[in-house]
């Protein structure tokens, strides 16, 4: 059997399901590219992060996290996770 290490806190938990995001952009220098971020609220709030992204990347994340019902974040790998198909489903 696995030894789970105890106690269980918010910090031990590396795999938390998206609750709500924002896209924000920031202005970089006159003449300069601006810069997007997109910050993800976990686990109605347990935990938060902030990834920095290009132009590109927004779009496609945009469209991704409109047509997903559930969206997973795994802290470490820093890897977001688009929905989910139960086995045995096409």
């Amino acid at each position: 059997m696995t030894t789970v290490p105890q106690p269980v806190t918010d910090d031990s938990i590396r795999v938390r399901q998206l609750s709500h995001y924002q896209f924000s952009w920031v202005a970089g220098a006159p003449g300069e590219s601006g810069t997007w971020t997109l910050q993800l609220v976990l686990d109605q709030g347990a935990w938060e992060e902030v990834l920095t992204i290009d132009e590109d990347d927004a779009d496609v994340l945009q469209d991704l996290l409109a047509s997903s019902r559930t969206v997973h974040y795994d802290i470490d790998r820093r890897v977001l996770m688009f929905g989910t198909t139960p086995v045995g489903q096409p």
